[in-house]
C-alpha cells in the first residue's frame, strides 16, 4: 500500500510537473535564508568536464529532468562505433555544426543551424570547417548556464540563443545584414548516440509551421532489444514568414520543396535580414507523435516569447538548486553547484503534458491520474542504474524524492509491460551494456527510504523476479547469469566475451554486485513478512565469501569446478571483473564491511586501504591526466568510475573514521576540478550526474555505502566542505549542516553534535537525520583518533 504520509506530501508538490517547480520556487523565496537566484546559479559552470564528454553531458539549455534539451554539437553527426563514447560537444574543438534538441542516453536527432551565404547542407568536418555549414567559434564569446546557451558563429557574425520548457526547445538567432540568411533544419542525420537514421521527415504546414519525425536505431538497442528503435517528434513554428523553402536529402537538394523524406532530410528556410534582426524558433517535442509534440507546444509555448522562457528556466533552476544552500569557499561552491546541475539534468521525462509515452512494442502508453485529475509521477529516460546507489538515488532521497519515485514508477511501468526491469531504458527499450541490473536494489532503497507511493507487492514481486530468475531472460534484462549464482552461490568465470546461464568473463564483479542487491531483496523481504525468501536471499548476499582467496585476500574468480583461475594478475581488468580489477573489486562488500573487515584483518585491512588512497593521490585518484573514460580501470582506485565509489568511506567500519574524514576530502579537493579538462578527473565518465552527485553528498559529509537498502538505513559522517549547509530535506523539513573551523587544511573532526547532543559515532540513523535541526562538527588540523569510533555502522541488520 502507498505510504500515506509520502503520498499527501506528493499531492501538495507535485500538482504537476511544471508546476511543482513553481511551488519549490515560491518555498524557496519564502524559507530559503540563502543566495538570491543569480548568486546560486551564477556557481553553475557547464563548461566543467567538457573534454571528451559523453552525448548527454553537455545540454545547458534544459530544465531539470526535461525532455527538451538543447545543445552546441561540435561533432555530433560523427556517431560512434561502440555507441558510448565521447561525442556531441568537446571543449577542445572549434567549429559548432548545429544545435541539436534531444540528447539523452542512446537518443540524438533534430539539429537546426542559422547560416548565411552559400548553401550547404552537410555539417562538414572538424578540421575543414569550409566543407559544410557548421561556423567558428571563440569560446569568450559563449556563455553557458543553467536553461540558457548562448554563443557568436564567427563565420556568419550570427548571434545563437537556446532556452527550454519541459517539453519545448526554443531558440534566437540574431542575423547581420544579408541577404542571404538562412535556417537549417537538419533532422536525417546521426546524432551523438542515435546510431542509424531508419526514417526522417521534415515539412512546412503552412508560411511558419513545420513538422517532422526521425526513427533511429541505437547501438545499445540494437545489441540489446534488437527489435526496438527510438521515434522523436516535432512540431515548430519560427518568428518570420521565409522568403522562400528549399528541402534536402543525401539525394541531393530540391530547392523549390516544403517537404523532405529519408535520409539526411532536412528543409532550409531562406531569409532577407536587416541588421541584428532577430528570428525565433519555437519547437514541440515528443516521443509518441507529431500530435503530442503540438500538444506539448500549446501547453508550454504557445504565446511564451524566448525571453520569458528563459527568466522561467532561471526561476526553475534556482528553485531546485536552492534546495541545498551551501556557504564557504568560492571554488567549493562552483563545483557542488555544478555537481547538482549534472545530477538534476541526468534523466529526461519521455512522457507528454497528456501522460501519453512510449512503449517498446510501439503503442503509446498512458499514465494514470489521481484523484485530482493530475499525473501523480513521471515516465522516464535513463541511463542503467549501476553504481547511482552511492551518489545520485541518496541525492535524490535526501531532498529530491519525487525524482527518485519517479524512476521508481517508470521502472514498474516497463516491467508491467516487459515482465522484467530495463536497468537502462530509451522509450521502454532495454539499452543497458552493464549487464547487472540494479534496479531491484535502487527501489529496494526508495522503499526503505519511505518512498511508497507505488504498488509495493508489484515492485517486491519485480525485485524478487530480478534477483532469482533467469530462464527466458532478455538480453537487455541483464543478470544473464543469475541462475547460476542462486544454484552455486557465485558465478563461474568464463572465457572471453561470454555471459550465459553457466557463467560470465565478469564473474567476479558479478558475484560481488548479485551479492550485494540479494542482501537489499533480502532487507525488502524481512520488512514485508517474507521470512522464508529473505532466509534464501540474505544466503545468497554472502556470495562473496566463496570467491575470498585467503592467501592473497583478494578476491578471485573461480571456474565452475571450484578452483581459482591461473595466471591472476590482481591488477588486470576485464578479466574476471568489469571496468576495474581485483585490488579494486575487493572492497565491493558494501553490505556487510564488518565480515570483509574480519576476514582480511582489520589491521591489514586499514593498511592496505590507506596505502591505496595514498598512491591514488599520486595519480589524481583516477586515470591522472590521461583523457580516456577508462583511464583508470588498473589502477588501484578509480574514482573515474563506479566499482569503487564507496570505498574511502569503508574506513568509518574499521574504527578509523579519520581516515575516512582524510580521504573524502582529499578527492573533493583533488579529483573534482573548475576547469574544462580537469572537472571530473581528466576527462572522466561523468554517467549522467552520478559523480556530480558523490561531490554532493561528501562535500555535505553524508553518505551510505549501501545506499539506504538497510531495514532502518544510516547516514555515515564524513568531513563536510562547507562552513555551512542548508537542506530542504524531501519531507518539507531543514537540515543544518555547521562546520566549525572550517578549512581546506581542517578536514578532521573533532567532535560533533545533533540538535545539541553530543554525537560520539560517526554515523547516526538515516529517519533521525530526516527529523531534521542542526549537525554541528567541530573541524581540526589533525585527526582526533577518539571520536566515532564508540560503536562502528551496523553492518548486517
Amino acid at each position: 500500500m502507498p505510504h500515506t504520509r509520502y503520498s499527501m506530501a506528493r499531492l501538495i508538490t507535485r500538482v504537476s510537473y511544471l508546476r511543482s517547480f513553481v511551488i519549490a520556487g515560491l518555498l524557496g523565496l519564502l524559507t530559503s535564508c540563502a543566495v538570491k537566484a543569480p548568486k546560486i546559479l551564477a556557481y553553475v559552470d557547464a563548461n566543467i568536464g567538457t573534454a571528451h564528454s559523453r552525448w548527454f553531458f553537455y545540454t545547458p539549455a534544459a530544465l531539470p529532468h526535461g525532455m527538451a534539451k538543447l545543445a552546441p554539437s561540435t561533432n555530433g553527426h560523427y556517431g560512434n562505433k561502440q555507441g558510448w563514447e565521447a561525442i556531441g560537444y568537446d571543449t577542445r574543438h572549434e567549429s559548432i555544426e548545429g544545435f541539436v534538441h534531444f540528447h539523452e542516453w542512446q537518443v540524438g536527432g533534430v539539429s537546426f543551424m542559422p547560416t548565411t551565404g552559400e548553401l550547404k547542407v552537410k555539417p562538414g568536418e572538424l578540421e575543414s570547417p569550409d566543407t559544410g555549414y557548421r561556423s567558428r567559434f571563440d569560446r569568450k564569446n559563449q556563455v553557458a548556464e543553467p536553461g540558457y546557451y548562448k554563443v557568436l558563429l564567427e563565420d556568419y557574425r550570427i548571434t545563437a540563443e537556446l532556452t527550454a520548457t519541459t517539453h519545448v526547445g526554443f531558440h534566437r538567432y540574431t542575423f547581420p545584414k544579408h541577404e542571404q540568411s538562412r535556417i537549417i533544419l537538419d533532422v536525417g542525420h546521426v546524432q551523438g548516440e542515435s546510431g542509424e537514421v531508419r526514417k526522417a521527415e521534415v515539412r512546412m504546414i503552412d508560411d511558419t509551421h513545420f513538422e517532422g519525425l526521425v526513427t533511429t536505431y541505437p547501438k545499445y538497442v540494437r545489441t540489446y532489444d534488437p527489435n526496438g528503435q527510438v521515434s522523436m517528434y516535432f512540431w515548430g513554428e519560427v518568428s518570420k514568414k521565409p522568403t522562400a523553402v528549399g528541402a534536402f536529402t543525401d539525394s541531393g537538394i530540391q530547392r523549390k520543396s516544403q517537404r523532405a523524406t529519408g535520409k539526411g532530410a532536412g528543409l532550409f528556410l531562406e531569409y532577407a535580414t536587416t541588421e541584428k534582426e532577430a528570428i525565433e524558433v519555437k519547437v514541440g517535442l515528443s516521443y509518441t507523435s507529431i500530435a503530442n509534440a503540438k500538444a506539448n507546444f500549446t501547453a508550454e509555448a504557445s504565446g511564451l516569447s524566448f525571453e520569458t522562457a528563459r527568466q522561467r528556466a532561471r526561476n526553475t533552476w534556482q528553485a531546485e538548486l536552492g534546495k541545498i544552500v551551501v556557504e564557504g569557499s568560492e571554488t567549493n561552491k562552483v563545483k557542488f553547484y555544478t555537481g547538482l546541475f549534472h545530477a538534476l539534468l541526468g534523466r529526461g521525462v519521455a512522457n507528454d503534458v497528456n501522460g501519453s509515452f512510449p512503449r517498446h512494442d510501439g503503442t503509446v502508453g498512458q499514465l494514470p491520474r489521481d484523484k485530482n485529475g493530475t499525473f501523480s509521477h513521471n515516465f522516464y529516460n535513463t541511463d542503467a542504474i549501476w553504481g547511482a546507489y552511492w551518489n545520485l538515488t541518496q541525492l535524490w532521497a535526501l531532498s529530491y524524492p519525487e525524482r527518485y519515485s519517479d524512476f521508481v514508477h517508470t521502472q514498474l511501468e516497463v516491467y508491467k509491460e516487459r515482465g522484467w526491469f530495463g536497468d537502462g531504458i530509451v522509450n521502454s527499450n532495454f539499452v543497458s551494456g552493464v549487464g547487472t541490473n540494479f534496479v531491484g536494489l535502487a527501489i529496494a532503497g526508495a522503499y526503505q527510504s519511505g518512498i511508497r507511493d507505488y504498488d509495493t507487492q508489484l515492485a517486491y514481486q519485480a525485485i524478487k523476479a530480478n534477483e532469482l530468475l533467469g530462464r527466458n531472460r532478455p538480453i537487455g534484462a541483464g543478470k544473464r547469469d543469475v541462475e547460476t549464482f542462486v544454484k552455486r552461490g557465485y558465478v563461474p568465470y568464463l572465457g572471453e566475451d561470454q555471459t550465459d546461464s553457466t557463467g560470465s568473463h565478469f564473474s567476479a564483479s558479478h558475484t560481488l554486485e548479485y551479492s550485494f542487491s540479494t542482501f537489499a531483496a533480502a532487507q525488502l523481504a524481512k520488512a514485508l513478512g517474507k521470512e522464508q525468501d529473505y532466509q534464501q536471499l540474505i544466503k545468497l548476499s554472502n556470495g562473496w565469501r566463496r570467491l575470498y582467496d585467503p592467501k592473497l585476500k583478494l578476491i578471485r574468480p573461480k571456474k565452475a569446478d571450484g578452483t581459482f583461475i591461473e595466471a591472476f594478475d590482481p591488477y588486470e581488468p576485464w578479466r574476471g571483473f568489469q571496468e576495474g580489477n581485483a585490488v579494486q573489486y575487493t572492497f565491493f562488500v558494501p553490505q556487510n564491511p564488518k565480515a570483509l573487515i574480519e576476514t582480511i584483518g582489520k589491521e591489514e585491512f586499514n593498511n592496505r586501504l590507506d596505502s591505496i588512497f595514498t598512491t591514488a593521490q599520486k595519480n589524481a585518484f583516477g586515470g591522472g591526466k590521461e583523457i580516456d573514460a577508462f583511464a583508470g580501470i588498473k589502477s588501484m582506485y578509480n574514482h573515474g568510475n563506479q566499482p569503487n565509489l564507496h570505498s574511502s568511506w569503508l574506513f568509518n567500519f574499521s574504527e578509523k573514521p579519520w581516515l575516512t574524514q582524510k580521504w573524502t576530502r582529499a578527492i573533493c579537493d583533488e579529483f573534482y576540478g573548475t576547469q574544462p579538462i580537469h572537472g571530473y578527473g581528466y576527462g572522466q565518465d561523468e554517467d549522467q550526474g552520478q559523480l556530480g552527485s558523490w561531490y554532493v553528498m561528501a562535500s555535505l559529509g553524508l553518505f551510505d555505502v549501501k545506499g539506504f537498502t538497510d531495514r532502518r538505513p544510516i547516514i555515515e559522517l564524513g568531513s563536510p566542505a562547507f562552513d555551512r549547509a542548508t537542506i530542504r530535506l524531501g519531507n518539507g523539513k531543514r537540515l543544518r549542516v555547521v562546520a566549525r573551523q572550517n578549512s581546506a587544511e581542517h578536514v578532521y573532526v573533532q567532535s560533533a553534535t545533533f540538535n545539541g547532543k553530543p554525537l560520539t559515532n560517526c554515523w547516526l540513523y538515516r529517519d533521525e537525520l530526516m527529523q531534521g535541526g542542526t549537525l554541528v562538527f567541530v573541524m581540526g588540523s589533525q585527526p582526533n583518533k577518539n571520536w566515532g569510533t564508540a560503536t562502528p555502522p551496523p553492518s548486517v541488520q
